[in-house]
């Protein structure tokens, strides 16, 4: 295989025990398709950390070219127990000593050229698979507590010195639209996935195109933004090139001594990550239904769990504290198939989250093969069923993904700006890995019906829908605005327009044409 040359560059001012901690994530980083070379910048005031380097050296140069280049510039980097504190002669030495670097890759022809920070630890696959994002100028996100009177804030941003908040140019906001759309955009980069931004540093994977462009950490002299990574992502942007974060596999951030007490934890989630192998079997795999109800009966459910008689094995139902028959009807339609309810003495819909982890946890306590998970008013349609054993019994998937269509009544679903989630697929039905290390998206609402981090799960889209009857009669649509308005009056965890919009007059339907292909 013709792997790809790789350049991870570091300048180097750190203390030993970091210094150890960050070295040691080098060491495991995979690299199937890549191979990997480093380049330092030795700015140490203490001996051991310089020594810690050329060990490294020693260990690694059986495999890759190790450069260790003596720093011989003045300043002192100054970080205590509050935060790290930086003046512009320091930044212009970083600069410079980044920059070497930069001229280093192009010059010796690498592929590609890693910039991480000494006190980052890094997650084996890593590298790998920024390579596969096939973006120019890539980073990883990791978390900081810059201060230590503000939240975990990220190594990326929008616009400026660190602005976090989403907004058009011109665009003029209260402080409260500010703060929804920043903590709208904080969470967007809790969930796995690939997002542009205006500006990054830290953990950044560059390509040689981008490096032959001219991307530098130059000082623009007509700027008096602070900081050598503002340069290089202002400079990126003048030559064309799009700035992007990826979140799949954050890197740890060493960021104050304390925070040595969560390497070894982090070091041992990434172990059993690499660990986790898949499990499938090509026969006898069942079908475990996984839903929450409250106060469905006179609603769809009787329709939907008629549905699926027949067709699935087993089912475990949350009950979040209904008062009318919901439970017995429940039993009434199942007899028959295993059923599991557990009832919830007061409703847990206001911290969704919350919900959905029991969920969750009570339906893999049956030692699931794959989960279904559908609302009460969420209807499958009855063709998928046919060839549903021969699916999953195929040992290529995880994952079977539908298109859910929001029906606005019993014969017509909405599609418009704000309701169109019949353009994309949507899982639904998931294969069970019990080896897997699962997490959760931590939002209040809106935050999945499957844990977050199984987006990496292998999946297939389903020519089959779902059709959506949760905003079906005016009284549901009705009733949903209202709760809406209750638990998310800001619109921190949906879109304001889209709520704006339940209750509009003469939205634009769409016949729904039944066991249409579309």
């Amino acid at each position: 295989m013709n792997k790809k040359k790789v350049l991870v560059g570091s300048p180097v001012y750190q203390k030993p025990e970091i210094l150890k901690a960050f070295l040691d994530s080098l060491k495991s980083l995979n690299r199937d398709t890549i191979s990997i070379d480093y380049m330092f910048v030795d700015d140490n005031i203490d001996e051991q950390s310089s020594q810690l380097l050329a060990e490294f050296e020693k260990v690694e140069s059986e495999e890759s070219t190790v450069i260790i280049v003596r720093g011989n510039e003045q300043g002192v980097y100054l970080c205590n127990d509050a935060s790290h504190y930086w003046d512009d002669s320091l930044m212009l030495k970083v600069a410079n000593y980044k920059n070497s670097i930069i001229n280093y890759a192009i010059e010796n022809n690498y592929d590609y050229l890693f910039f991480v920070d000494s006190d980052l630890v890094l997650h084996p696959n890593l590298i790998e698979h920024l390579k596969t994002a096939n973006k120019d100028i890539i980073s990883e996100i990791f978390w900081s507590q810059w201060h230590k009177d503000r939240p975990f804030e990220p190594n990326v941003w929008l616009f400026d010195e660190y602005d976090l908040v989403p907004k058009r140019l011109g665009e003029e906001l209260s402080d409260k639209e500010m703060e929804i759309r920043q903590m709208k955009f904080l969470n967007q980069l809790r969930i796995p996935g690939i997002y542009e931004v205006g500006g990054l540093g830290a953990c950044t994977l560059i390509s040689r195109a981008a490096l032959v462009k001219g991307v530098s950490f130059e000082p623009i002299k007509n700027l008096t933004i602070h900081g050598e990574d503002r340069f290089f992502c202002i400079r990126a942007a003048v030559l064309g090139i799009d700035l992007f974060v990826d979140t799949h596999y954050p890197a740890y951030h060493i960021y104050r001594e304390k925070d040595l007490e969560g390497v070894q934890a982090y070091v041992k989630t990434n172990e059993a990550d690499l660990a986790f192998v898949r499990r499938t079997k090509e026969q006898g795999n069942k079908v475990t239904l996984s839903m929450i109800v409250k106060n469905e009966e006179g609603r769809y459910l009787n329709q939907m769990l008629n549905s699926l008689k027949g067709h699935i094995d087993e089912a475990v139902i949350i009950d979040d504290g209904s008062s009318d028959n919901t439970i017995a009807l429940c039993r009434e339609i199942l007899e028959g198939i295993p059923l599991h309810i557990i009832q919830n003495e007061k409703s847990m819909f206001a911290g969704e989250v919350e919900l959905r982890k029991k969920q969750w946890n009570e339906t893999i306590k049956t030692n699931p093969d794959w989960i279904l998970n559908l609302d009460a008013d969420e209807i499958l349609e009855e063709g998928f069923w046919v060839n549903a054993q021969q699916l999953i019994n195929n040992k290529k998937y995880d994952f079977y993904c539908f298109r859910l269509y929001d029906m606005w009544d019993e014969k017509h679903y909405r599609e418009d700006e704000y309701w169109n989630a019949q353009s994309i697929y949507r899982p639904f039905l998931m294969r069970y890995q019990p080896d897997f290390n699962y997490t959760w998206n931590e939002t209040a609402q809106h935050c999945g019906r499957f844990p977050m981090n199984t987006s990496s799960f292998p999946k297939a889209g389903s020519e089959f829908r779902v059709q959506h009857l949760g905003w079906a009669t005016q009284e549901d649509r009705a009733e949903k605005y209202v709760r809406y308005q209750l638990l998310d009056p800001d619109a921190i965890y949906g879109i304001r327009e889209q709520y704006d919009s339940i209750m509009d007059t003469n939205p634009n339907l769409i016949k729904w044409e039944a066991g249409e292909v579309i």
